[in-house]
C-alpha cells in the first residue's frame, strides 16, 4: 500500500501555470539583460529601449499572477509546480523591485531633467551641442519654470567657491572628471584676465548606459575660484534626481581635491651652492 500511494503522488501532474508563470519570467528576464547588453553596446537607442523594457516588465507581472494563480491550483488540486511558481514569482519580483523604485522618486521629486549651480547664467553646452541627436532634449536651460522647481527640491545645488587660482581648480576638476571616466568632449583651461575654463563631458548612467551630458565652468573670483557646473539628460523629462545627485558627488570631489592641492606644502627651496674659495683668499 505505501509502494503504491508512493507512485501516485510522483504522478500528480504539474500546474500548468506554474510552467507558464516560469517561462515567462525567464523570457521577460532574458530580455531585460539582452537590451541592457545591446544599449551599453550602443547598438540600440535609448526610446526603444525603453519601450521594450516597458514590455518586459509586463511579461514580468504576468508571470506573477501566474504564479499566484499556480498557488492556488496546487494547494487546492495537489498538484506538483511549487518550485516553478515560487521562481517565477522571485524573478518578477526582482525585476519590478528597482521600477518600483524609481515610480516613488517620481511622485517624489519634480519633473526636471537639467540641473544647474548658475540657473541666471548656465553654463552653456558647445561641443557637445554638435553631439546631441535628433530627437534629445532641448540643449538650452530651461529656463525659469526649471529654476523655480530645482530651488524647491535641490536647494543645496549651488556654485562651488575655492581659495585656488582658476587654472588650479580647473585642474582639479578635469582630474575629477578624468578619474570617472566620463567621455571628455572639449577642453578650454583659463587664460588671465581673458577667457573662463570650461570641461565638457558624457557621463552613463550605471545599468543602462544611457548618456547625459555635463558641462563645468571655471572663473576668476575674489579669493580664488568659481566653479559652476550643469548636468542634464539627452532624453526623458524626469531625471529621478540623477543630475541632482551628480553635480552634489562631483562638487565635493573637486572641493576635496581643490582643497588638497592648496594645503601640500611646498618644498624647501635648495639652499645655493657654495663657491670655491679662491686661492690667496681667505
Amino acid at each position: 500500500m505505501l509502494y503504491v500511494a508512493r507512485r501516485r503522488v510522483a504522478e500528480e501532474p504539474v500546474s500548468k501555470l506554474a510552467i507558464w508563470s516560469r517561462r515567462l519570467a525567464l523570457f521577460a528576464m532574458a530580455v531585460v539583460l539582452l537590451v541592457i547588453v545591446i544599449v551599453n553596446l550602443g547598438f540600440l537607442d535609448p526610446l526603444p529601449a525603453i519601450s521594450t523594457l516597458a514590455g518586459s516588465l509586463f511579461f514580468a507581472l504576468v508571470a506573477m499572477v501566474l504564479a499566484f494563480g499556480a498557488f492556488v491550483v496546487i494547494w487546492r488540486q495537489g498538484l506538483r509546480g511549487l518550485g516553478l511558481a515560487v521562481a517565477a514569482l522571485s524573478i518578477g519580483i526582482a525585476m519590478l523591485a528597482y521600477p518600483a523604485y524609481l515610480g516613488v522618486l517620481f511622485y517624489r521629486l519634480p519633473a526636471v531633467n537639467d540641473i544647474t549651480t548658475d540657473p541666471v547664467d548656465p553654463p552653456r553646452f558647445e561641443a557637445i551641442a554638435r553631439l546631441r541627436p535628433r530627437g534629445a532634449n532641448p540643449i538650452a536651460y530651461p529656463g525659469a519654470a526649471a529654476l523655480q522647481l530645482q530651488r524647491t527640491a535641490y536647494p543645496d545645488i549651488e556654485p562651488l567657491l575655492v581659495s585656488v587660482p582658476p587654472l588650479e581648480a580647473y585642474d582639479a576638476a578635469l582630474a575629477v572628471i578624468t578619474k570617472r571616466k566620463w567621455r571628455i568632449v572639449d577642453v578650454r583651461p583659463p587664460q588671465t584676465g581673458r577667457r573662463e575654463g570650461r570641461i565638457e563631458a558624457v557621463a552613463r548612467t550605471p545599468l543602462m548606459g544611457f548618456r547625459d551630458d555635463i558641462v563645468v565652468r571655471v572663473r576668476a573670483a575674489e579669493d580664488g575660484a568659481r566653479i559652476d557646473m550643469r548636468s542634464a539628460s539627452r532624453y526623458g523629462v524626469h531625471d529621478f534626481g540623477a543630475n541632482a545627485s551628480r553635480l552634489r558627488s562631483l562638487s565635493s570631489d573637486i572641493d576635496d581635491l581643490a582643497g588638497a592641492e592648496k594645503a601640500k606644502p611646498k618644498p624647501p627651496p635648495k639652499p645655493a651652492p657654495k663657491k670655491a674659495a679662491q686661492p690667496g683668499k681667505r
